[in-house]
């Protein structure tokens, strides 16, 4: 027996769906949306149904209709830190990311679009390799205030699907390997594997700024900053990721523009560009500690990864460390699919919160 299966991903500026029959796809397509459009919503949940027709309508375009569907699966958002595979998507998730309990993030609309779509065709909805999914080692969670711990936050999806991909591409197995993967998107994020265990990562909110989050930055500085700006709490968390990075220092999120800019001259484009790369590359060589220099591979994958000026200025500074492996581009909507279909399939079984 075959399966449809309806994949979703949402971005901060796009909604990306994938209609897979198994293993094969039907149709991939991103779906863009004007920020100025966006900026509409009180919040990214409620974006949810104006997000929902436009996913219906492409589905529509291609001829199919959601009763057809024999399963619908969404990015995971920020969720309490679970493991890592396929979760089904319940009231408890929907509340959680609806109120944003672990904090704003594009994928949180993953579970909520996915949920909607499998009402409209009476099947179920699931998440795979959430946002949050990997417990850090005690050691890799202390910090410096008793009263925070580090949790993981990273791109999991697509940075386990690429490095399982290149261990194959090499003819090992993931579980042989020790890799550090740096997912560059919107947002920038980092983690390490050693042979296929998750050990650590350096998450969009303490490691390199991006095109849109500003990444870490000195704490009394930051303290500073937030007493004396004025901002309320959503309107400071909406700087760190949103409106930070690349997009408050040059007004756009797009690499694509920022080297025209360097092209026709422009200095600063050309400092706050290798700033950005030489911050990623810091934090390459911090995660090579976690493996005690031990490192097999260093992939730099995601839509910046296309860059040459971005991949060129990191691997100058890391290919000391192990051969650096470009995999532009991401996999998400196929590693979703594919989650799933091991989940109708009977071959994975899904958890809940």
């Amino acid at each position: 027996m075959s399966h449809l299966i309806l994949a979703i991903n949402p971005g901060s500026t796009s909604t990306k769906i994938g209609l897979f029959k198994d293993d094969e796809s039907i149709f991939m397509e991103s779906i863009e949306h004007d920020r100025e459009e966006l900026a509409k919503f009180s919040d990214l949940p409620t974006q949810k149904h104006f997000r929902l027709q436009l996913v219906l309508k492409v589905l529509e375009e291609h001829g199919y209709k959601p009763n057809m569907l024999s399963a619908v699966v969404g990015r995971g958002g920020l969720l309490p830190t679970i493991n890592s595979g396929g979760y089904k998507v319940n009231e408890k998730m929907k509340d959680w990311v609806s109120r944003s309990l672990g904090g704003a993030h594009a994928s949180n609309l993953g579970s909520l679009l996915a949920d909607l779509v499998a009402h409209e065709a009476g099947c179920d909805a699931y998440i795979y390799d959430a946002v949050s999914a990997g417990f850090l080692p005690d050691i890799a969670a202390v910090t410096g205030f008793p009263e925070i711990e580090r949790k993981s936050l990273s791109h999991v999806l697509n940075s386990r699907a690429q490095s399982i991909q290149y261990a194959k591409s090499v003819g090992k197995n993931f579980e042989d390997l020790n890799i550090i993967i740096a997912h560059l998107g919107g947002g920038v994020s980092l983690s390490v594997y050693e042979k296929g265990k998750f050990m650590d990562s350096v998450s969009d909110d303490i490691g390199p700024f991006s095109p849109e989050r500003s990444g870490g930055a000195p704490l009394m500085d930051f303290t500073d900053f937030c007493f004396d700006s004025g901002l309320q709490k959503g309107e400071l968390k909406k700087r760190i990721r949103g409106n930070g990075g690349l997009f408050a220092h040059l007004g756009t999120t797009d690499v694509r523009k920022v080297e025209e800019m360097i092209s026709a001259g422009d200095k600063r484009a050309r400092t706050v560009l290798h700033a950005m790369c030489y911050n990623i590359a810091k934090s390459i060589g911090s995660l090579a500690t976690v493996l005690c220099g031990t490192v097999d591979a260093i992939i730099i994958t995601g839509g910046i990864a296309k860059s040459d000026f971005v991949t060129s200025k990191i691997t100058e500074r890391v290919e000391f460390i192990a051969p650096v492996i470009i995999m532009p581009g991401e996999y998400e909507l196929e590693a979703l699919a594919a989650g799933a279909l091991r989940i109708v399939s009977g071959v994975e079984s899904a958890n809940e919160l």
